[in-house]
């Protein structure tokens, strides 16, 4: 019985700290001025309310589960990757680099792999930096995920703007390559179902394999991991690797399936967002779906919010922000353990 209790005990912390976070939320409504209930009514329609909210909800959620799996492997192997939202943008960019230059359908797969390298790439310094300098992964990651802005930047502003000069983006990847749209004229496409399958490979190959066994160990007890002969190096390598793998890949399919184009702002932060994702699915590869859809929720909420209601954006992101803290506080624990 005891056992059961503290199985669900984690559960039971996070949907104790998501319902403070929307008290606070509905708190900061009131004080602005705004009946909580309704403008909660409203959120909810904005998400789910109609097939299109649903379809939103879902292009949302997609590169929440591509970063928020990346994140919850990397953690799963004692690596605190907080640099998902560098290492998005890099596959973004490979993505867009390859996809103006391409126009055959079969190279969808090959821009793809391309994105899934450079996310992979971009986090193997941080494990290059951690194995031979010692510099802590977190410090790294999140120093990168700045580093890979301004690049960036630098680049739709420069080398890579479209030929017009009008604005600082790219030009647009090759219709041939853009990903399957499923319900028309909705944005819902088939990258969504890649994010799924991605999530059942994750669980089976953490869970089911010898080297996703050797994963989770050097992530749990270094000690025990380096005493059974696991090349803790190797794992550092090996766990920054998948989780930038998978980051890339959300910058890919984001490219190919909603921007088609790489711009300054190109991500509203889903990089960071995804912390909070593999948080509240606990790093498990299953659960950062559901996780990532609740996420995804929250953000088509709060726009619709801003539109039916007229909460100012800020305002907006203070309700987004309290429920991303509630998440990271209530899973401190477990990552640190």
């Amino acid at each position: 019985m005891a056992a059961g209790i503290e199985k669900w005990h984690p559960v039971g912390r996070t949907v104790l700290a998501l319902l403070a976070a929307l008290a606070a939320g509905m708190l900061v409504l009131r004080v602005a001025g705004y009946a909580p209930l309704p403008a909660l009514q409203v959120m909810f329609q904005s998400a789910f309310g109609s097939p299109f909210a649903v379809a939103d909800t879902l292009v949302k959620a997609t590169p929440l589960a591509l970063c928020g799996l990346g994140v919850a492997l990397s953690f799963r192997g004692g690596q605190f990757n907080i640099g998902a939202e560098g290492q998005m943008l890099l596959g973004a960019l490979a993505a867009v680099f390859l996809g103006v230059r391409l126009e055959t359908p079969w190279a969808v797969g090959l821009v793809l792999a391309a994105s899934i390298l450079a996310g992979s790439a971009w986090a193997l310094v941080a494990a290059w930096l951690k194995t031979t300098r010692g510099v802590n992964e977190v410090i790294s990651t999140l120093m990168l995920n700045f580093i890979a802005f301004w690049l960036v930047s630098w680049l739709v502003h420069g080398p890579l703007q479209e030929a017009s000069k009008g604005y600082p983006q790219t030009e647009l990847v090759s219709e041939a390559l853009w990903l399957t749209r499923w319900l028309p004229p909705t944005r819902l496409h088939s990258g969504t179902l890649w994010a799924l399958v991605l999530a059942v490979v994750g669980y089976v190959w953490l869970f089911y394999t010898p080297t996703g066994l050797r994963l989770r160990v050097a992530g749990s007890s270094p000690v025990a991991a380096a005493t059974a002969g696991i090349a803790l190096h190797r794992m550092t390598w090996l766990a920054l690797a998948v989780g930038g793998g998978c980051a890339g890949l959300a910058g890919g399919v984001e490219v190919l399936s909603v921007s088609h184009r790489l711009y300054e702002q190109f991500s509203p932060g889903y990089g960071y967002m995804a912390v909070a994702v593999a948080l509240l699915a606990r790093q498990h590869p299953l659960g950062v779906i559901p996780a990532a859809v609740a996420f995804g929720a929250l953000e088509v909420g709060a726009a619709g919010l801003q539109r039916a209601v007229g909460v100012s954006a800020g305002l907006a992101g203070v309700i987004e922000a309290l429920v991303m803290l509630a998440v990271i506080l209530a899973g401190r624990r477990d990552v640190a353990a």
